[in-house]
């Protein structure tokens, strides 16, 4: 909701409508703004005097001090005495074109009955003495039992708050109530609204393990402001938090503390509108998904990943088929990525279990789940930092385990490790962190040598030290598919030559706190079988647990990717260049960065970088427009994310139809970026009269490429084969649609510029692109063009363009399997 910039009278109304509408607004109660109370068919006026009211409030436009217009609106009543003449509402407040404040009648009744005050003074000049006087007075009330709402962020908790408490005859706040399904919506409020004011150096607590969310959970189990659940890391103590609260030196119990920034203001009234705590039975399950609150960087260094119950029973079921239906009484667990440790639920023998992890605060909450009766040993839960710490620090139970040759042929590494990886945009901003990430681990040190850039994950490092220091044991390990068919880890596999026995596949949305159109693989191994890799086929299942079949996943080092292939058409000769494009990784999660450019992007030492590796011109334009076609053709999904495109078999050479119609498709597809604004535009496909331009085009070049016109010249590449066509291009009915759409998108462009004042033209506006067109029409936001247009004749003749290029996209897609490209 938005009211900026509006009158006083128009706010009431627009406030009238949006929030009260089930409620009659249009009662004068005296000198009173705005008065809200129950729809009366009765126009008695007798009978309207006896009517309850159920909300006085003062109403200021633009953004104003909401405590002060509480007092305004006290005053006004206690002037008149407003409350002799008409029943006194449930709730008294104000609002703004921001905000709505409420507080119930009662808190301040008493205020009206003082004796010595003069309220014979102008309610809404704040410089009175009797106004200060009256503010100093209430001040606290207001702090303590003002129910605030923002209309933006808190929409959903206003409606629900009038929905509940605005009823004749009701008595006390109903608040809103917190259960598994709202409680994170809550802390996301929460962050924006009481982490600000507690006194804390947030990045430095992170690095000492000390999250937000253990200040809210501190927050959301406690009644009266006494954090109920004694276990938590942090605990609210009325008006301050107590943190690590532990045994110290002299066998003495101490504790840090701290305290709010504005003497809980902000925390006491952001808890106003909630009902804390929570019913007990969601207590437990709030404490377990403590993952939830734990931020985005930190989450993947650390893999505090929840992971679902659905694959967690799942996985067990597999583990089960390939070790044995008795396995969990003949083998032994470590979870050494542990988080709250929910992937060991639904195991039975506790006394062959160990859970691990990073962070203190995990290893209470899994003792607290012990004592509400999860299948742990207490002594089986440790904190141990498994890419830093010595086996040594290991419980004796555990170890002897791991140094018994033939007990660890029975250990089973079940692990759902964290994700992060060194030169992720996401995890952390700048470069130096990024890559510290991963680096600053002592497994990272040891075996940096021998893994390549697989060593940049942190799952790998958790792989490799179990493949080397746990010999001969199993790994059944939730991750990322890329250790077995990435060109980043070639070396790995090298090393990590185990037997795969069995696994599956799922889509990584369907993990909590994971974004990614890619897959999850739960994958078993055996390490004391030891055989090269070379091919692994895992069983695939949707969000829902639903079997779609199986999927195959190749390691062969040997294979040749596309992009081996498209190198050999790279100039040396560059005469008339027309573009660029690039050399991206060989797989679809790179392909939103495969584009076709009119700018170069260089490398320091002067050479071209990755995303405009390649220069087109004649003597190479079909060949980047298939390699651009087959990577853009066929839609990524979570499915295809890790597929490599390979190197094509000869079949392409032969099949002018398949190369016409890629041409066709990389002309006229988004990710051709070619811009008149950059220099002449050689993309334009169509001639000046067709599309009845004004004026002269500057480059014919692509209409005389398609009709076999462009002269021979003196360059020479290595690579050519055969002279210029010199015969018009032959297109399937599937690019000739498209032609036909575009064709009139460009005459519907070129009928609109001729509004444009021949002084004003353009040369870039007369020769524009495909991509000059869409942000003609579409406009732009900062760095970004915006997606959609105002202009509905464009907007339909955009959706007619991109329907004929998904039906010539499903012709090309079988080709791209036939001539091996995938």
């Amino acid at each position: 909701m938005s009211y900026a910039n509006i009158r006083e009278e128009e706010l009431k109304n627009k406030i009238s409508q949006d929030y009260f509408w089930m409620y009659d607004c249009t009662k004068i109660i005296g000198n009173v703004d705005f008065c809200v109370s129950m729809l009366s068919e009765s126009s008695n006026s007798e009978l309207e005097l006896d009517h309850e009211s159920l909300f006085w409030a003062e109403a200021k436009k633009g953004i104003s001090d909401i405590q002060k217009s509480i007092v305004q609106l006290i005053l006004t009543i206690g002037k008149a005495r407003t409350f002799d003449k008409f029943l006194p509402p449930a709730f008294v407040g104000a609002f703004d074109a921001e905000k709505i404040a409420f507080i119930p009648y009662s808190e301040i009744s008493e205020i009206f009955y003082q004796n010595d005050f003069n309220w014979n003074v102008t309610p809404s000049n704040y410089e009175t003495k009797e106004f200060k006087l009256l503010l100093n007075k209430v001040i606290n009330i207001l702090n303590v039992n003002a129910l605030l709402f923002n209309y933006e962020t808190d929409n959903q908790e206003l409606t629900t708050f009038i929905k509940d408490n605005f009823v004749v005859g009701k008595f006390g706040v109903t608040k809103t109530q917190i259960d598994k399904n709202n409680f994170m919506i809550i802390y996301n409020k929460w962050l924006g609204a009481v982490k600000p004011t507690i006194v804390i150096n947030w990045e430095i607590a992170k690095k000492n393990n000390i999250i937000d969310g253990d200040f809210y959970l501190a927050d959301l189990l406690s009644s009266e402001n006494e954090t109920l659940k004694e276990k938590l890391s942090v605990i609210l103590k009325q008006d301050f938090y107590e943190l690590e609260k532990k045994l110290d030196d002299m066998g003495m119990f101490g504790s840090k503390t701290t305290r709010f920034n504005d003497k809980q203001k902000a925390h006491t009234q952001f808890w106003l509108k909630y009902e804390r705590p929570p019913k007990e039975q969601y207590w437990d399950y709030i404490v377990e998904r403590r993952d939830l609150l734990v931020p985005q960087d930190v989450r993947e260094r650390k893999g505090s990943f929840f992971t679902p119950q659905i694959w967690v029973e799942l996985s067990q079921k597999y583990l089960a088929d390939v070790l044995g239906q008795d396995w969990q009484d003949e083998y032994y667990i470590w979870d050494c990525a542990a988080g709250t440790g929910n992937l060991l639920a639904g195991l039975t023998n506790k006394n062959h279990i160990w859970a691990s992890t990073l962070d203190r605060q995990d290893v209470d909450v899994m003792k607290d789940r012990i004592q509400n009766g999860a299948n742990l040993l207490e002594d089986h839960v440790f904190q141990f930092d498994f890419l830093n710490d010595s086996f040594d620090k290991l419980p004796k139970s555990l170890l002897d385990v791991i140094t018994n040759p033939e007990k660890r042929k029975k250990m089973v590494v079940y692990i759902n490790p964290p994700y992060a990886e060194a030169g992720s945009v996401s995890v952390i901003g700048d470069r130096k962190n990024k890559i510290s990430v991963a680096t600053e681990s002592k497994i990272w040190n040891k075996y940096k040598d021998i893994l390549g850039l697989a060593i940049r994950e942190l799952f790998a490092q958790f792989f490799v030290r179990i493949n080397e220091e746990i010999p001969d044991c199993n790994m059944a390990v939730f991750s990322k598919l890329k250790y077995i068919n990435g060109d980043g880890f070639k070396d790995f596999r090298k090393i990590f030559d185990a037997k795969f026995k069995s696994g599956f596949i799922v889509p990584a949305t369907s993990f909590d706190n994971v974004s990614g159109n890619f897959p999850i693989g739960f994958l078993i191994w055996d390490l004391k079988s030891r055989n090269r890799i070379n091919k692994i086929e895992t069983d695939i299942y949707n969000k829902n647990g639903l079997n779609l079949g199986k999927k195959s996943f190749y390691t062969d080092i040997n294979i040749k990717r596309v992009t081996g292939w498209i190198s050999k058409f790279e100039l040396k000769n560059k005469n008339h260049i027309i573009g660029y494009t690039g050399n991206n990784g060989p797989d679809y999660q790179n392909n939103a960065y495969l584009h076709i450019s009119s700018l170069c992007k260089m490398n320091k030492n002067g050479t071209l970088n990755n995303a405009t590796k390649y220069f087109i011109t004649k003597r190479n334009l079909l060949e980047i427009c298939i390699y651009f076609s087959i990577r853009h053709c066929i839609n990524a999904t979570w499915l295809n994310d890790r597929d490599q495109f390979l190197h094509p078999n000869i079949k392409w050479e032969k099949d002018k139809n398949f190369q016409n119609d890629c041409l066709v498709f990389a002309l006229f597809h988004g990710q051709n970026r070619i811009t008149a604004k950059h220099g002449t535009n050689n993309w334009i496909p169509f001639s000046e009269n067709s599309v009845n331009a004004r004026d002269n085009f500057e480059s014919n070049f692509m209409v005389n490429f398609i009709q076999g016109k462009l002269k021979e010249d003196k360059e020479s590449e290595l690579f050519q084969k055969e002279p210029l066509r010199k015969t018009p291009l032959i297109f399937s009915a599937e690019a000739e649609k498209v032609f036909e759409a575009g064709k009139k998108l460009w005459e519907y462009y070129h009928q609109e510029i001729k509004k444009i004042p021949i002084s004003e033209l353009k040369t870039e506006t007369l020769n524009a692109s495909l991509y000059d067109i869409r942000e003609y029409f579409q406009g732009r936001s900062e760095k970004r063009m915006n997606n959609k247009s105002e202009d509905d004749i464009y907007s339909k003749l955009m959706e007619d363009l991109r329907e004929s290029l998904k039906i010539l996209a499903s012709k090309i897609e079988p080709k791209v399997y036939e001539y091996g490209f995938l």
